[in-house]
C-alpha cells in the first residue's frame, strides 16, 4: 500500500465523516449533564418558547425510549463530499446499525471513486465499525473486503479528532438536533405540516457555538461549525419524522437532509468473517505510523 491511504486517512475519514453527518446524535453524558449543556451560554435570556421547549423535551424521552429507527439522509460537506445514506440504526443499549453509503461528490468522493469504491456498506457493533470496500481496493488488502476499526484505537488518535468520531459512532440516536435547538436559545414553533404523508409540527432555530456550553459547544467547535440553522419535523407520538442541517464550516458549506421511520424495527447486525477482515490498527502499523 505504497500510496499510504490509510496512513492520510482517506479511508477512515470517508467513513466516519459519513456516520457523524448521518447521525449526529451524540448523548453526552447522563440526562443531569445533558440538562446542564443545554442552557444558553454567557448567561444571556433564552428565546425558546415553554411549547416548544416541552415538546421537544417530548421527543427526547420518545426517541430513547424507541431504541432504534430506518434512516435515509443526504448530506453535503462543502467541496469536500456528498453522498446519500440509507439503513437501520439502534441505540437500546449499545450502538449498533448497518448503512449502505454512496458517495454522490466532492473531492473525496473522487478520491474514492478511483481507488474502486463508489459506495460502501457499514456495520455499527459495540466494540468497533465495520466498512466494506469493492474488489479493487480489497485487492490492497490480501483479498479482504471489510476493515476494522475499534473504537479504542479511533480513540487514542491524536489531535482530538479520533475521540470525537469515537464519540459520535456510539451514540446512533437522532437526538443531537433536537438538543441543539433546546440549548440555543433560538426555537420557535413554525406550524404543522405534512411530511410523506404524516402530519407533523415543525421547529426551527438557528446555532452557533457561542451560544452554547459545555459537550455540546465543543462539538460543534470540534467540527468546525461557525453557524447552523436546524429544522425538525415532529409527529402526533412525539418522534422526529425529517431533520434538516445547513450552515457554515470552516472547509465551506454544509447541508443534511434525514428522514426516520419504523422506529422500534428490530435490528440484527452481525460481525463481517474475521478471514475476511482487517484491522486499521494493523494496517496503520504496515505505514509506520
Amino acid at each position: 500500500m505504497k500510496d499510504g491511504i490509510f496512513r492520510r486517512g482517506i479511508l477512515p475519514v470517508a467513513v466516519a465523516l459519513t456516520l457523524s453527518a448521518l447521525t449526529a446524535c451524540s448523548h453526552f453524558g447522563d440526562g443531569d449533564s445533558s440538562r446542564r449543556s443545554a442552557e444558553p451560554s454567557g448567561g444571556r435570556a433564552a428565546h425558546v418558547d415553554p411549547r416548544s421547549s416541552a415538546a421537544l423535551r417530548a421527543v427526547e424521552k420518545a426517541t430513547e425510549k424507541a431504541g432504534s429507527a430506518r434512516v435515509e439522509s443526504t448530506t453535503s460537506m462543502g467541496g469536500m463530499l456528498a453522498l446519500e445514506t440509507g439503513g437501520l440504526l439502534g441505540w437500546a443499549g449499545e450502538s449498533v446499525g448497518t448503512l449502505r453509503i454512496t458517495y454522490t461528490g466532492g473531492q473525496l468522493a473522487e478520491t474514492m471513486r478511483a481507488l474502486g469504491s463508489t459506495s460502501m456498506e457499514a456495520r455499527l457493533l459495540p466494540d468497533a465499525y465495520y466498512a466494506k470496500v469493492g474488489d479493487a481496493f480489497a485487492r490492497r488488502l490480501h483479498g479482504r473486503h471489510w476493515i476494522r476499526y475499534a473504537y479504542d484505537d479511533l480513540a487514542s488518535l491524536p489531535g482530538g479528532s479520533g475521540a470525537y468520531l469515537t464519540d459520535q459512532l456510539r451514540n446512533t440516536a437522532p437526538l443531537q438536533p433536537v438538543r441543539l435547538l433546546l440549548a440555543s436559545g433560538d426555537v420557535r414553533r413554525v406550524g404543522e405540516e405534512s411530511v410523506r404523508g404524516r402530519r407533523t409540527t415543525h421547529y426551527s432555530g438557528t446555532v452557533t457555538p457561542a451560544s452554547l456550553t459545555g459537550a455540546l459547544r465543543e462539538q460543534l467547535e470540534q467540527a468546525g461549525v461557525t453557524e447552523e440553522t436546524v429544522d425538525v419535523w415532529v409527529d402526533d407520538h412525539d418522534l422526529l419524522v425529517k431533520k434538516t442541517e445547513r450552515g457554515e464550516l470552516s472547509s465551506g458549506r454544509m447541508s443534511s437532509t434525514a428522514y426516520y421511520r419504523d422506529y422500534g424495527t428490530k435490528i440484527s447486525t452481525t460481525k463481517p468473517p474475521t478471514a475476511d477482515t482487517a484491522d486499521f490498527k494493523d494496517l496503520m502499523k504496515t505505514q509506520g505510523s
